[in-house]
């Protein structure tokens, strides 16, 4: 028989989420499975990626940067990318042989379209994320808990990143100071001092949102510049890499967040005098990434030693990674497999964790990283 989450954790059995994420990378929906008992870590059991088809994708990119989306072009992309998560849900439910009913919640992130947390043109506050739940409710079978981020907005705090308390509680707890970076579109680090101080954390700027969008203009047929090759080519120009660096948002204090609504093409355009080689655009925003990254992590560890746990896609990016270890040589690089986590896991587990913590009315925020008024019980909860 199938227990209630609030029975099963009376019982101390183990209960099962699963996380969806698709980052501003756009290039698929990440699907988690993830195993909670009250004694132990959360574990990850099965995984899923499921690839968005390229109409949905350039739907979905469309608009991010449009400043007259008609309603129906909403709906249009939110029906479809939320028959897509639906689907994951299923793939990955066959995959680790499970029923719906075994699943306690789906945490759904949903697709990032413009995150706004200071305002737009003297405006309020917002962020916003392209998702149905309860038509994805309706299509698992499961209960979906979903928007996570205007909770925290409304404390008056970033919305992001959200991650950093999952981090704290994956890898907290070691003789010394940690830092969590996960390079997805965007760089974000959470700090984890020694013992169980209160984390850090913020976005630092760009990671792969610009090199994707720089390499597929250049190269039609690929998404990515696979292990950066082709940055690895080139050489830096440092006085376009001087310009990208002016931009205020580096040097804005936490907390802080950001997105493509900052960074994109025509804003690195807009840095360009038309006499630079395409390759060291390319090697410039490797090089952008990483310092960037690096003078962030420097506000935190002022230069004592740490680990650097490197989480996200940009892990599997050989020459972006050496250029943060250039950057910071006191850091230790490491990957979050030896805690069980595959580097391109830990985004989605995160949201299959805080729908866990939403059903218990668990806080999901850290004040301490988004600026929040204070903890908040993050999302709303959809029944099947």
């Amino acid at each position: 028989m199938h227990l209630s989450p609030q029975h099963a954790l009376q019982q101390g059995l183990p209960q099962h989420y699963i996380g969806l994420m698709s980052g501003t990378s756009l290039d698929s929906i990440d699907a988690a499975l993830i195993e909670i008992t009250p004694s132990a870590f959360p574990r990850l059991v099965a995984t899923c990626a499921l690839a968005i088809p390229a109409n949905l994708r350039e739907q979905l990119l469309t608009l991010c940067h449009s400043d007259h989306a008609l309603f129906s072009q909403l709906a249009s992309a939110e029906q479809a990318f939320c028959e897509l998560q639906a689907r994951a849900v299923k793939d990955l439910l066959t995959a680790a042989q499970l029923d719906d009913d075994a699943i306690s919640a789906i945490g759904s992130h949903g697709q990032t379209i413009e995150h706004a947390p200071g305002g737009h043109n003297a405006g309020p506050a917002y962020t916003l994320q392209l998702d149905n739940p309860s038509l994805l409710a309706e299509l698992t079978g499961c209960t979906v808990v979903a928007d996570f981020r205007r909770r925290d907005l409304a404390a008056g705090g970033q919305a992001a990143p959200l991650a950093p308390a999952f981090h704290q509680a994956l890898f907290q707890g070691e003789h010394q100071p940690h830092a969590v970076l996960n390079l997805g579109g965007f760089a974000n680090v959470t700090w984890l001092p020694a013992g169980n101080s209160m984390p850090l954390g913020f976005d630092t700027g760009p990671a792969n949102v610009l090199l994707d969008a720089w390499y597929q203009r250049h190269h039609i047929d690929a998404l990515f510049d696979r292990e950066g090759h082709w940055a690895s080519g080139g050489d830096v120009d440092p006085l376009l890499l001087a310009r990208l660096l002016s931009e205020p948002f580096f040097h804005q204090p936490p907390p802080r967040s950001t997105g493509r609504e900052r960074f994109h093409l025509p804003w690195l355009e807009s840095h360009l005098t038309g006499q630079e080689l395409a390759q060291d655009v390319q090697t410039t925003l490797a090089e952008l990434t990483a310092r960037s990254v690096a003078e962030g992590i420097q506000q935190l560890a002022r230069h004592q030693p740490f680990r650097l746990i490197v989480a996200g896609g940009g892990a599997h990016n050989g020459d972006l990674c050496r250029r943060i270890a250039d950057n910071l040589p006191q850091a230790t690089l490491a990957t979050p497999d030896a805690w069980g986590w595959p580097a391109d896991w830990i985004e989605a587990g995160a949201f299959a964790w805080l729908a866990y913590r939403r059903l218990y009315h668990f806080p999901g925020n850290l004040p301490s990283v988004t600026g929040a008024a204070g903890p908040r019980v993050l999302g709303g909860i959809y029944a099947p």
